[in-house]
């Protein structure tokens, strides 16, 4: 049985003692209302081992927005998969639109980093998803498509540990907004796309979140259809009470 996910992606927010302050007011929330759903935070580097400080892993777990294509060696500036496992997070996001759209990073590069992240015992959550131009001429299905086919050549067992987050960009400030049906329709795209390759069970079994301006007021419709397993959320997880606002969604 696939889990359900809420997972907060902090982007660069918060200063570290803001960071600190946010991950204890989420915390506290879930100790007074326990969550049907794994929920997970998603925050800086710089915060990674001072907010696994403050959380209770049976409640919150701990993940980073990025890891290193590389092992280790002389890579200024980049932070290793290894280094990301050692701070006690347990997810890390992958191939995140702005990631996509801002830093050129592609298939290649993005595999590198899954398997990295694999090796050192991470779980990804690996976002897809197109922009306007694509949801407009109608090669939307096509481009996700070939999103998750770049994860292809891993092994079945491999691919079983690998969260799936749906980004419609072109709905993410853009005053357009995908609804809960266009969500549903894509992720049973992607759902058939992994079952083609792995087969039935373990496409039954992956986890795919929607990551495309989710508030508390839309979770629970957007959530409720059948193929969407939770949401990866940007903005609204970082307020506390919206964060949980979007968690009780599976209430």
């Amino acid at each position: 049985m696939r889990k359900n996910i809420v997972a907060g992606n902090w982007k660069m927010n918060t200063t570290l003692e803001e960071g600190v302050e946010l991950a204890n007011a989420v915390n506290s929330l879930l100790e007074d209302h326990k969550a049907n759903c794994e929920v997970i935070v998603c925050v800086p580097f710089t915060h990674l081992t001072s907010v696994h400080a403050v959380l209770n892993p049976e409640l919150v777990k701990l993940g980073a927005e990025d890891c290193s294509a590389h092992d280790k060696g002389a890579y200024t500036g980049e932070v290793s998969a290894a280094m990301v496992k050692s701070t006690g997070a347990e997810y890390v996001i992958l191939g995140h639109s702005e990631r996509r759209q801002y830093f050129g990073e592609g298939n290649e590069l993005l595999l590198a980093k899954t398997k990295l992240a694999l090796e050192n015992g991470l779980k990804p959550i690996f976002c897809v998803g197109e922009v306007l131009e694509q949801r407009e001429d109608g090669s939307y299905n096509d481009v996700v498509k070939g999103q998750v086919e770049a994860l292809f050549s891993l092994s079945a067992e491999d691919f079983s540990k690998i969260v799936i987050a749906y980004e419609p960009v072109w709905a993410i400030g853009t005053g357009k907004t995908a609804t809960a049906d266009q969500a549903q329709d894509m992720h049973a795209h992607i759902r058939k796309v992994v079952e083609e390759k792995y087969g039935k069970e373990i496409a039954d079994n992956c986890s795919i979140l929607y990551g495309g301006s989710c508030k508390p007021a839309n979770a629970p419709e957007i959530f409720g259809k059948p193929d969407v397993d939770g949401g990866l959320i940007g903005g609204a997880a970082l307020k506390a009470d919206s964060f949980m606002g979007i968690i009780e969604a599976f209430d």
